[in-house]
């Protein structure tokens, strides 16, 4: 009796200690709450306070949608009508209340074996530069986050530009000057294959992180004042960055590791080194990256990429092979509470100050209830105050945390601009 006795009071003070530590770290939400996995229903209160919010959005692919739907021409797809085919058009970013967009210059890493990555690369600048002079009354294009807070008391859409991936620079640093002066201001140091110089998380390793002039491009990139995203890249590499840059780091697609088991995702210990850093990780919407079921059944996708690039080189015919395969991989969508985890789970490991929103709008093909285009943003403002949190954590997720890292970074580049060249 006296066993059980002691058994069962041991059992309350492991339950009282997890209480108490979940309420250290959860932002303002009590032990006794769990989050309503019911549909979010937007409220007035939220309604106005996401139209507050300089919502910042770290990555979408629009201009890769365009190049492979529309043939790169806008005339095809006008963007200022709604598009079905798309996550994104003027009308849904306009109901989102997006104030300032990175839109992704993708191209596929296997582009580097032909020699046609920084060519194609240049074409999809090009192609966005292209769609804000189109559509001048919607977008501007920023260069500095001073830019970004004129542009939106303008009542403008600020716009710059993140090179999705290293390959894309063909091991240059003079094409990384240049997509710089092109008004590119975040390069993810790999995509899908690992590079000469950089580990990708979905790939084998050839550096075990960065290689000396994997370095050099980080330094580089802190000189100019570009940012380092380190989405894609290994556990090693992103160690490896965090060591060497002398400015914060990003995340611009990526979400916790911890939370759904996916390569592509930022395991704890990188999220806490991230926190010292100063960085911040924008959390992905991709089904197969949040939902942890689905995070699962993705974790071949690249794997399969790869060998049926390999086996198929023709375009067509791989897109028939990779669609035949996905159909037969179907993945649960999940909800926007799958979503909201992640930047609850980023918020509680690293703080509330170091996580933000990267969609990956365009670029993927599964997306979670509620979070279906460019329009529901105010759903995740909905469902962090469900959650708890204030309106001031809020604002600072939405745009704040990104506004801080860019400021750091303009700072960082300016000193490192006094000091002279190697």
């Amino acid at each position: 009796m006296k066993s059980h006795s002691l058994s069962a009071i041991n059992w309350a003070k492991r339950v009282l200690l997890t209480l108490a530590f979940s309420l250290i770290l959860t932002p303002g939400l009590l032990p006794a709450e769990q989050p309503d996995r019911k549909p979010v229903v937007l409220t007035e209160r939220a309604r106005k306070l996401h139209q507050e919010c300089l919502v910042i959005d770290g990555h979408n692919d629009l201009p890769w949608a365009m190049r492979q739907k529309a043939a790169s021409s806008f005339k095809q797809a006008d963007i200022s009508q709604p598009q079905p085919k798309f996550h994104t058009d003027i009308p849904r970013l306009r109901k989102g209340n997006v104030g300032a967009q990175f839109w992704s210059a993708y191209v596929p890493s296997e582009t580097r074996l032909e020699r046609r990555a920084a060519h194609n690369t240049l074409e999809q600048i090009d192609l966005i530069h292209r769609m804000i002079k189109r559509y001048p009354e919607t977008f501007e294009m920023a260069s500095t986050a001073d830019d970004i807070e004129r542009i939106h008391k303008s009542g403008k859409i600020a716009s710059m530009i993140g090179v999705e991936g290293g390959h894309s620079i063909e091991n240059s640093l003079s094409l990384l000057r240049v997509f710089y002066g092109l008004g590119v201001r975040y390069m993810t140091l790999t995509h899908s294959d690992s590079l000469d110089w950089a580990d990708s998380a979905t790939d084998d390793a050839k550096n075990k992180g960065l290689s000396p002039f994997g370095e050099e491009v980080v330094l580089t990139m802190n000189r100019l004042g570009m940012l380092v995203d380190i989405s894609h890249v290994s556990p090693e590499t992103m160690d490896d960055v965090l060591r060497v840059s002398k400015a914060p780091i990003i995340a611009s697609h990526s979400s916790a590791r911890a939370i759904a088991d996916h390569a592509r995702n930022v395991p704890d210990d990188i999220l806490l080194k991230i926190k010292q850093n100063g960085g911040v990780v924008m959390v992905n919407y991709f089904s197969g990256f949040v939902v942890p079921e689905s995070a699962r059944q993705m974790t071949e996708m690249f794997n399969v990429r790869r060998e049926l690039k390999q086996k198929y080189p023709k375009e067509s015919e791989f897109n028939r092979e990779y669609n035949r395969w996905k159909s037969s991989h179907k993945m649960k969508p999940g909800t926007i509470h799958d979503v909201v985890d992640h930047i609850d789970h980023i918020a509680k490991v690293a703080g509330v100050e170091h996580v933000g929103i990267g969609s990956d709008f365009d670029g993927v093909s599964s997306l979670p209830k509620q979070l279906e285009d460019v329009a529901t943003y105010p759903l995740i403002t909905q469902a962090l105050l469900d959650r708890g949190y204030t309106d001031q954590q809020i604002k600072q997720i939405m745009g704040q945390n990104l506004m801080r890292v860019l400021r750091e970074a303009e700072k960082v580049a300016k000193q490192l601009q006094q000091q002279p060249a190697e």
